[in-house]
């Protein structure tokens, strides 16, 4: 971690920080964090389909950790080995919550998660284009690899949109093991 990003985080998560491989998760375990702002029941069918589908049985070994948008912290992206997003696209925008989310782990994360595995599911009542183009620019910045197509989805989710979350959770999973 670059020192001038120490004053923002307290003494005991730097010594946890400072881990002798790439890998920020210290466990032998590959770990899975699915970061989430869920405030409709569009969203929560969709976050749903993607936790089925990363903790499905035929995925062995993978610890799938999820986190509100609001409550994730640096330390739980830096442990985590790859990242699976979940968004409303509000007003042609990522939620809120996404954004800060961004805010509190860009810098602390920034060197360290580089090339790490991503997906992305966005839900929009009519489009969700600038969330996307938003979401895309900053794990850009991050170095985060998109390992599998975005799932946009508008309205209630359809069966094939709940298909295409559980694909995606299921694929982001297994690219860890």
């Amino acid at each position: 971690m670059p020192d001038h990003l120490a004053p923002h985080l307290p003494e005991h998560l730097l010594e946890r920080l400072r881990p002798a491989s790439r890998r920020g998760n210290v466990s032998d375990v590959p770990r899975l964090l699915i970061v989430h702002h869920t405030p409709s029941p569009n969203l929560q069918a969709l976050f749903e389909a993607a936790l089925e589908g990363a903790t499905d049985p035929e995925i062995e070994g993978v610890d799938v950790v999820r986190r509100a948008a609001l409550a994730t912290t640096p330390l739980d992206v830096l442990e985590a080995d790859g990242y699976l997003l979940g968004t409303p696209a509000n007003l042609g925008y990522m939620s809120g919550a996404l954004k800060v989310f961004f805010d509190t782990v860009y810098y602390p994360c920034l060197d360290a998660t580089r090339g790490r595995p991503f997906g992305l599911y966005v839900h929009g009542n009519n489009d969700t284009a600038g969330a996307v183009r938003a979401i895309d620019g900053i794990v850009r910045g991050m170095g985060w690899s998109k390992v599998a197509e975005h799932v946009l989805t508008s309205g209630e989710p359809t069966r094939d949109d709940l298909r295409a979350c559980r694909d995606l959770g299921a694929t982001i999973a297994a690219t860890l093991m």
